[in-house]
C-alpha cells in the first residue's frame, strides 16, 4: 500500500474519533490523542513510525468496546504486537486468542487452572525453573503463552488450526479453532497487516 493511501486510510480512522458534531476537535479526545502519541513514538516493534500509527489507532478502536480505559488498552496492544512479533507470529492472531481464551481479562482462571490473558497453564513456570513468577503480570503471560503458540507452530509445521488445537489442548477438537478463527475474521483480521 502507498503511502499516500496509507496516509489517507489513517485520517479516515483518526477523524470520526477526533471531531466532535460541531465540527470541532472533541477535547475529551486529548488524552486519547497524547496517549497514543506516546504508544506510537514508544512502539519498537513495528518497521516505522506509521506503521504503528496506523495498527495501533485500528486494533485501539476495535479493542475499545471490550478494554474500555485508553491508556491500559493502548500498552496492552503494544505489549501483544511486542511479543507476537518477536516470536514472528501475527500479532492479529494472539488478539483473537486472547479474546476467545479471557476476553481481555488478564486475571481470568479456567475451570483447568489456565491463568491470565492467553491462559497459561502454572505447571509451565515450574517446567521453567521460575516458579515464582505471576502469571496475572500480562507482560509475563503474553510472553509465555506466545512462545507456546510458536513453539506448538513449529511443532505442527506451520499447520495453524494443529497449532491452535495444541495450544488449547483440544488437539482431536475443532471447537476451540473454531472459535479463534471466527474472532481473527469478525475482530481482528485487517487488510494491510
Amino acid at each position: 500500500m502507498t503511502r499516500v493511501l496509507r496516509t489517507f486510510t489513517l485520517l479516515c480512522l483518526l477523524l470520526p474519533q477526533l471531531v466532535n458534531a460541531t465540527g470541532q476537535p472533541a477535547s475529551d479526545h486529548e488524552d486519547l490523542r497524547l496517549l497514543l502519541k506516546q504508544a506510537i513514538d514508544g512502539a519498537d516493534s513495528f518497521k516505522d513510525r506509521f506503521d504503528a500509527e496506523v495498527w495501533l489507532l485500528d486494533m485501539s478502536n476495535r479493542l475499545k468496546p471490550i478494554v474500555k480505559d485508553d491508556k491500559k488498552r493502548l500498552q496492552l496492544l503494544k505489549q501483544i504486537h511486542f511479543e507476537a512479533t518477536r516470536v514472528d507470529l501475527p500479532p492479529e492472531l494472539v488478539l483473537a486468542v486472547i479474546e476467545v481464551e479471557s476476553r481481555f481479562d488478564p486475571f481470568a482462571i479456567s475451570s483447568a487452572g489456565a491463568l491470565g490473558l492467553m491462559q497459561v497453564m502454572p505447571f509451565w513456570l515450574k517446567e521453567i525453573g521460575r516458579p515464582e513468577d505471576n502469571l496475572f503480570d500480562i507482560h509475563t503471560n503474553l510472553r509465555m503463552g506466545c512462545t507456546i503458540l510458536r513453539y506448538y507452530m513449529d511443532k505442527s509445521k506451520g499447520n495453524l488450526t494443529h497449532a491452535l488445537a495444541r495450544y488449547n489442548g483440544s488437539l482431536y477438537s475443532h471447537r476451540y479453532t473454531s472459535k479463534v478463527f471466527r474472532a481473527l475474521d469478525r475482530r481482528w483480521r485487517c487488510i494491510d497487516c
